[in-house]
């Protein structure tokens, strides 16, 4: 029975973290994306005041593009995740993301958004015929920013990645040598940048291990001698 519950735990957990992945990268690309769409805005339409760039952008999200993204992005790892031979649901590191998000058609698909929502909007008369050709015309623009923000986004993913792995690593030397103060300020860098960083599995169960040794070991009055029950249910705790 115990084992039967174990079992349980283990594929509600993967499935919890698939989720959780997924969730991420809809929020974290889609604002990648917005954002480009944001700033390739404001390039091709510099004589407008801030307030109708604001309006703009709002209808066009409002009127199609908003959920066209996120179906993008959707399609895009599902595409990613089966190219790349992914069956076990779930993405193991950030260049598997990237792949899949730069060969999933994405650039592609904002471009095609970005015309109909714009037809919408021409025949419900909330665009002036001047801005549409506009950003029509100026539509590379755009999408030119939307590529460099997303190449800019994996960027800062590698380097959050990279920043996490050294202080993860410092955290065990210390804890090693039993040096909690030190132990303490690993912890905090880690804690203050792990909600920043694709949820990969691995990363997730260290994360979630550390957590929880270093609360036994700091609510034990900083005291080491753990007992081996207290390590072995640290490692399963999430």
């Amino acid at each position: 029975m115990e084992k039967l519950i174990n079992n349980n735990l283990e594929v509600n957990n993967k499935l919890d973290n698939n989720i959780i992945q997924e969730k991420f990268l809809e929020t974290n690309i889609g604002n990648t994306i917005n954002t480009g769409i944001d700033i390739g805005l404001r390039t091709i339409l510099p004589d407008y005041l801030e307030e109708y760039i604001i309006e703009i952008k709002n209808n066009l999200l409002n009127y199609g593009l908003k959920n066209g993204i996120k179906k993008s992005i959707d399609d895009a790892i599902n595409y990613g995740k089966s190219t790349l031979g992914i069956i076990t649901g779930k993405f193991e590191n950030i260049e598997q993301v990237e792949n899949a998000i730069k060969n999933g058609g994405i650039i592609d698909n904002v471009s095609d958004l970005i015309d109909e929502v714009i037809n919408i909007l021409n025949k419900k008369g909330l665009l002036k015929n001047n801005v549409s050709k506009t950003i029509i015309n100026g539509k590379n623009s755009i999408l030119n920013n939307v590529e460099k923000n997303i190449e800019k986004n994996f960027k800062k993913q590698k380097d959050i990645f990279k920043e996490i792995e050294k202080n993860i690593n410092k955290w065990k030397s210390y804890y090693n040598i039993k040096d909690f103060n030190s132990m303490e300020k690993e912890y905090k860098k880690i804690e203050n940048i792990k909600n920043n960083l694709i949820p990969f599995e691995r990363i997730i169960q260290e994360v979630n291990q550390i957590e929880n040794i270093h609360n036994l070991i700091s609510n034990n009055g900083k005291n080491f001698n753990l007992t081996e029950q207290e390590i072995e249910l640290s490692k399963k705790l999430k």
